[in-house]
């Protein structure tokens, strides 16, 4: 755990938003990747870590509470629009959502610049969980996913498994 599990008082709204999409009944998914900007890379952790599905860059909306991972590039203007996202969800702007954390994918090999780490330090106090993926050479090629996965989605997989299972 990083940070809180629920929204809290007092956050004030951020200055950019995600839309809500209209109520929906989807079923057979665990949960909802919502990429916070475009080229997050949900489509490539649909196939990576198989039972979430995109939503769509909208907070999913439906009869029950929806499981929720934030997806985003570790580049600034992910991060930057995680911290937005966060602040959304914190604010109780969106309702009907359990936040269950935030996968950050590289976006560039090697270590992240310092300004970048702590900005990463910084938005994942704001969400429950963070998983990271590295950078895959193959991904950017497009490769599948699943010829190249990293060690880190086996732990992701197992920890949305079991967020996700039915008490």
């Amino acid at each position: 755990m990083t940070g809180p599990t629920a929204p809290q008082g007092g956050v004030p709204w951020p200055d950019r938003m995600l839309p809500v999409a209209p109520k929906r009944q989807d079923t057979g998914h665990g949960w909802w990747w919502l990429g916070v900007h475009g080229g997050a890379g949900v489509s490539t952790l649909e196939q990576a870590v198989p039972g979430g599905r995109d939503a769509g860059r909208a907070w999913p909306a439906a009869g029950t509470p929806q499981p929720v991972v934030l997806v985003a590039r570790s580049d600034a203007g992910g991060l930057k629009a995680v911290q937005s996202a966060a602040q959304q969800w914190a604010s109780q702007l969106v309702t009907g959502v359990e936040l269950l954390g935030l996968v950050v994918v590289a976006d560039a090999p090697g270590r992240r610049p310092k300004a970048l780490r702590d900005l990463l330090y910084l938005v994942s106090g704001a969400v429950p969980r963070l998983w990271e993926i590295p950078w895959v050479e193959q991904w950017r090629l497009g490769e599948s996913a699943l010829t190249h996965l990293p060690k880190e989605c086996a732990p992701l997989a197992r920890d949305l498994t079991r967020l996700t299972r039915p008490a």
